[in-house]
């Protein structure tokens, strides 16, 4: 196999959501479940969005994935590349807390998910994300950040050790009289691991809006991205070893202010990103909901030829109704484009035909039940 973009050829479940066990064997590089709502599409998508780092397209608790009543879950899946191919599986322990998850890769424990970030890079748009434009920030801040994490697998830690120094910076602050000391300390690793991250973001959405400019989503409208990132503003003007200094500085001055408010009130967690219809010059939260899906997976599109690119694999696509507001002529258009690109893309319809084509492979999915449907 020369291809070394990952594909999914087969998917295990057990005690997984509707599925009390399942295996799917998977040969193609579109792949479509369809069936009515509930049948538990989503579900599988949700299983595979499982097996890289993170919690999933739903963003569900751990002890919310096990069939009604059992104590664990485990979801497993065999990848081919041009390395031979490799095995990933993921659940939770038979405890009672219910959130504890392992990962394994080819039978082995993993310490860490940062080798599966590396391997298996995946992207999804779920119909909560039609929302995207009307949403806080802060769903727009972990749609690039998924994004991001595609293009550089570091980008997770960086996002979640400034988090983590953050959330004591606050508490401390809570607490009345901190230590300076203390403070200073955790502000440091808020600056190192803040401006990494702001660099990230800043370098891809460069990346992804020259990406959209050439118009290479075919058939749907670019989208414009902006970043409006003060910690990234600051990488325009000076070395990252400066603008981490400048954000100390920032985070030591405001020290007062943001004991009084319960929350530190800058910094790269307040990022925001704008989103425009580059051919209407109109912004998105204007646009049609049918416009606003089309720039979702435009970017989507973009993102996934881009990474392809760079990094010499494309990510996994996980597409969850993706032909919602789009009509008849789109949601073709999405299907050759997908065929067009070198990633392998799971979709869900409500209706069998949603997206035609004799390219497609096509599993009708009924009360838990997954069966292979013959080309037409």
């Amino acid at each position: 196999m020369h291809d070394p973009s990952p594909r999914l050829t087969r998917l295990r479940l057990t005690r997984f959501r509707s599925y009390p066990a399942a295996e799917l064997r998977v040969g193609g590089r579109l792949v479509l479940f369809s069936g009515p709502n509930g049948a538990g599409k989503t579900n599988l998508l949700e299983a595979i969005s499982l097996l890289a780092p993170g919690r999933g397209l739903r963003g569900a608790r751990m002890a919310e994935l096990a069939a009604h009543g059992a104590p664990s879950w485990a979801v497993s899946g065999r990848f081919e590349d041009a390395a031979g191919g490799f095995e990933v599986g993921t659940g939770t322990l038979d405890d009672a807390a219910g959130e504890r998850r392992a990962f394994r890769l080819d039978g082995e424990k993993l310490p860490t998910q940062a080798e599966l970030a590396e391997r298996l890079p995946l992207v999804w748009l779920t119909p909560q994300q039609d929302r995207l434009f009307s949403d806080p920030a802060s769903a727009r801040r972990r749609f690039l950040d998924r994004l991001v994490l595609a293009y550089e697998p570091r980008h997770a830690r960086e996002v979640g050790a400034y988090e983590r120094a953050m959330a004591h910076r606050n508490r401390l602050l809570a607490e009345g009289a901190p230590d300076p000391a203390w403070l200073g300390a955790l502000e440091e690793q808020m600056a190192t691991h803040g401006i990494a991250a702001a660099a990230a973001r800043r370098a891809l959405v460069a990346r992804l809006d020259g990406a959209l400019a050439q118009g290479v989503a075919g058939a749907f409208p670019a989208a414009r991205l902006a970043l409006d990132c003060p910690a990234a503003a600051l990488l325009d003007r000076m070395p990252a070893l400066e603008a981490e200094e400048a954000l100390r500085e920032a985070w030591r001055e405001g020290r007062r202010r943001d004991a009084a408010a319960g929350a530190t009130l800058s910094g790269p967690h307040r990022m925001e990103l704008g989103f425009t219809h580059a051919g209407k010059e109109l912004p998105a939260t204007l646009c049609s909901t049918g416009e606003q899906k089309a720039l979702l997976v435009s970017t989507v599109l973009a993102h996934a030829g881009l990474i392809a690119a760079a990094r010499g694999l494309a990510p996994l696509l996980l597409l969850d109704e993706a032909g919602a507001h789009l009509d008849a002529g789109r949601r073709q258009a999405l299907s050759e484009a997908l065929l067009a690109l070198p990633a392998q893309a799971f979709l869900t319809a409500t209706e069998p035909g949603a997206f035609g084509g004799g390219r497609i492979e096509h599993f009708a999915v009924e009360s838990g039940e997954i069966r292979p449907l013959a080309p037409g």
